[in-house]
């Protein structure tokens, strides 16, 4: 059996649709993880979330920003935006099942030494406890009250990890975390505006793999979110999302090998990415 890591999907099924023709996958053999932002901006949201839930145990899925954006606006606490493209999702006759079934995927996936996140770890959290935190989140999603989280889960403040957070801060926290980190400082304070080259990072913040001591080093953390960061396999981290819904190809990685995998975008929606 072969695992497959596959970055940002963002709803670009033909590409995905070609990514799996070129690694000849084979659910009966073969598994699939998906960095999350299985749906938006791009065209075929449907198409993937449906693709993705057929494939069973063949595919695992963390969730990111972008498909908890889906779920609050399916609820009615969350806006539209001008640039969504969620609407083939909202208004599809399998809209309750497709929803049910993201709804019940989780934040983080720990295997054999892999990690496999959305965004990113705050740098005080060892895996273990970001197992822990995220079946907090997790729980959250699955409770009958799911949509009052949904709503609560908006914002950026508070800005870091403390141990007595309590309520929807700490579930916030823990979403921001693990959907949307990008940068922090040294001690772990988020900064959301940035989502540019690491060059360009403002000064007192560094990629939230950078941190020097950072309790999740001992694991190969594997994740996407990032575009403009790119395609970064290092020993401990392996960033997958190479910008296919801005043009850039669609990139998976074997993780027995590391043998890389791509395909070209089909029709971007921005040149500039």
């Amino acid at each position: 059996m072969s695992i497959y890591a596959i970055g940002d999907i963002q709803g670009c099924y033909n590409e995905l649709q070609r990514l799996l023709e070129q690694i000849d996958f084979d659910p009966a053999q073969d598994q699939l993880w998906f960095v999350g932002d299985l749906v938006n901006r791009g065209p075929g949201s449907l198409e993937v979330l449906r693709l993705v839930r057929s494939l069973g145990d063949s595919a695992i899925t963390v969730l990111g920003n972008h498909d908890l954006h889906l779920l609050a606006v399916a609820e009615g606490v969350g806006k539209l935006h001008g640039s969504d493209t969620l609407d083939g999702v909202l208004k599809a006759p399998d809209r309750e099942e497709l929803l049910h079934w993201l709804r019940q995927q989780r934040l983080i996936h720990e295997e054999n030494g892999h990690v496999l996140v959305h965004a990113g770890l705050l740098p005080q959290w060892s895996v273990q406890q970001a197992l822990a935190l995220a079946h907090e989140v997790e729980s959250a999603l699955h409770s009958d009250d799911y949509a009052v989280f949904l709503e609560k889960m908006y914002g950026n403040a508070p800005h870091g990890w403390e141990d007595d957070l309590q309520g929807y801060k700490r579930l916030r926290v823990i979403v921001n975390a693990f959907t949307r980190l990008r940068i922090c400082t040294k001690q772990g304070e988020m900064e959301f505006k940035f989502k540019g080259e690491v060059e360009n990072i403002p000064a007192g913040y560094l990629p939230w793999f950078w941190v020097a001591g950072r309790r999740s080093a001992d694991a190969v953390v594997i994740f996407g979110h990032w575009s403009a960061l790119g395609l970064k396999v290092e020993p401990n981290i392996i960033a997958l999302d190479t910008g296919c819904l801005w043009g850039g190809p669609m990139t998976a990685i074997r993780l027995e090998d590391r043998h890389l995998f791509q395909v070209g975008c089909n029709d971007p929606v921005a040149k500039n990415w």
